[in-house]
């Protein structure tokens, strides 16, 4: 039975950038917001700056790529926590190599972080939204789900397939009042790896030339909250000069 009635948001992938910003947007509209990472403990200052703000945080070590570990999850938030409403997967893995030096097993990790672990959490969530007939799923996409670029074979065929599930998810659950939907972010974010790594591309901040998090998290929140009569299935994200 469920302890909570108020409605939860489960955001894996819950980094300092994007995932965070996803988290503190559901939690100011009243969410209780679920955050994975592999590591619980780097999730600790997101829970806390949500609580301060005066919103309900939660954090769990969890590696999406299990199975066993996935099931644990949802029915510790399920019964414990309260109804998972919205649940957004924002796990990414770009990590670039020629395919004449790509190995079997990066390429297999890329695709089990990326794509597999999609399929694993959203088909639990989709469970327990598919006994009440409502929900929303979100699947944070990348340009390399459109198209793949050299050097990234791995990263664009993860994310095709990832596209791929959102698609088939949608017209499968769309009757089931579930939102289904796959946003692309097409350009860069501001992070402190982008601002370390790229700092002629973090230069463009100041002429809104990279992706803001918040920003980011607003759509996602919009997306949630529209009426299904006019339901989105996929948005593109980018900076006004992001070339596409």
């Amino acid at each position: 039975m469920t302890l909570n009635k108020k409605k939860v948001v489960l955001v894996v992938g819950a980094g300092d950038a994007t995932g965070g910003a996803i988290a503190k947007r559901f939690a100011a509209e009243g969410f209780i917001a679920c955050v994975t990472r592999r590591s619980a403990d780097k999730l600790q200052p997101l829970v806390q700056s949500i609580q301060q703000a005066g919103g309900e945080a939660h954090g769990f070590a969890c590696d999406a790529r299990k199975e066993e570990e996935v099931i644990a999850l949802v029915e510790q938030i399920e019964t414990q926590l309260g109804p998972i409403e919205a649940f957004v997967f924002n796990i990414g893995a770009n990590v670039p190599c020629s395919i004449l030096e790509e190995t079997a097993r990066k390429y297999f990790k890329i695709w089990e972080m990326a794509c597999f672990s999609g399929f694993l959490n959203a088909r639990e969530v989709a469970k327990r939204m598919a006994t009440r007939q409502r929900g929303t799923i979100l699947f944070t996409g990348a340009t390399a789900g459109i198209r793949g670029a050299a050097g990234f074979a791995a990263f664009a065929g993860a994310k095709h397939g990832i596209r791929a599930l959102a698609q088939s998810m949608a017209r499968e659950l769309g009757p089931m009042n579930i939102h289904v939907a796959h946003v692309i972010v097409d350009g860069a974010i501001d992070t402190d790896f982008i601002r370390s790594t790229f700092p002629e591309k973090y230069a463009l901040k100041d002429q809104d030339g990279i992706l803001d998090p918040e920003h980011i998290a607003e759509n996602y929140w919009y997306l949630h909250s529209q009426p299904r009569d006019a339901w989105t299935f996929e948005m593109d994200l980018r900076p006004w000069s992001e070339r596409w």
